[in-house]
């Protein structure tokens, strides 16, 4: 099953930054279709190794911050494509 993760990382503290690109760059290094744009990252591929990557990067985030937000929505296909039609 292919599904489309936009990815939002938000630390709650100063010098935010290196956390954000430490995180962006390990999601590049994958195998996977990453997207990114200046308010989120997009992740596209199967179900099972996007969340795979995910957990472990997401996981290792987290450790690199005091505090954070993550927002994420999943959305069940491959949107990669997706054009407006307005």
């Amino acid at each position: 099953m292919k599904i489309s993760v936009e990815l939002t990382l938000t630390p709650l503290h100063d010098d935010y930054e290196p956390a954000i690109i430490h995180f962006i760059k390990k999601l590049r290094a994958s195998d996977l279709k990453v997207l990114e744009n200046p308010l989120s990252t997009q992740v596209y591929g199967d179900y099972d190794a996007v969340m795979e990557l995910l957990t472990v990067e997401i996981k290792e985030a987290f450790e690199l911050i005091e505090r954070g937000l993550l927002h994420m929505k999943i959305v069940k296909s491959d949107r990669q494509d997706y054009e407006p039609h307005f």
